[in-house]
């Protein structure tokens, strides 16, 4: 094999790789574009669904209304790779449990959506035993 093609074969190969990993991360997204950050809902409700599976998992929960109603909302977590790490599973927030949550609402127009949420039992515990959320301390 002449120089050429070594040199030619070899930028290939680094061109493909770099594209397998820059793509992915490309692909990506921020939550502002979809979830407004100066929007921050409280809500209390009763989880009907945890949809845990890629890209990322959802909660859906059933709050009460000013006028007595209940109505869904979608909360959108993280991958559940990354929830995983910290010790969730798809049995952590089992159907009919009570949860207080505060988080970004979204930007749709008529949709109830949060995402970017501090999440507790009703009595502030955490969801998981030893899963307390701690601020970061500031200087």
């Amino acid at each position: 094999m002449n120089l050429r093609k070594i040199i030619g074969s070899a930028i290939a190969a680094i061109t493909v790789t770099l594209l397998v990993i820059i793509v992915p991360a490309l692909a990506h997204h921020a939550s502002t574009p979809f979830y407004d950050p100066e929007t921050v809902v409280d809500l209390e409700g009763s989880v009907t669904r945890f949809v845990f599976r890629n890209p990322h998992a959802f909660l859906f929960i059933d709050v009460e209304d000013e006028q007595g109603q209940d109505s869904e909302w979608t909360v959108e977590l993280g991958a559940p790779v990354g929830l995983r790490r910290v010790g969730w599973t798809p049995d952590s927030m089992p159907v009919g449990m009570m949860i207080k949550l505060t988080g970004r609402k979204s930007r749709a127009e008529g949709s109830q959506g949060v995402c970017c949420v501090r999440m507790t039992r009703l009595d502030g515990s955490p969801i998981l035993e030893g899963g307390g959320v701690q601020e970061r301390e500031q200087n």
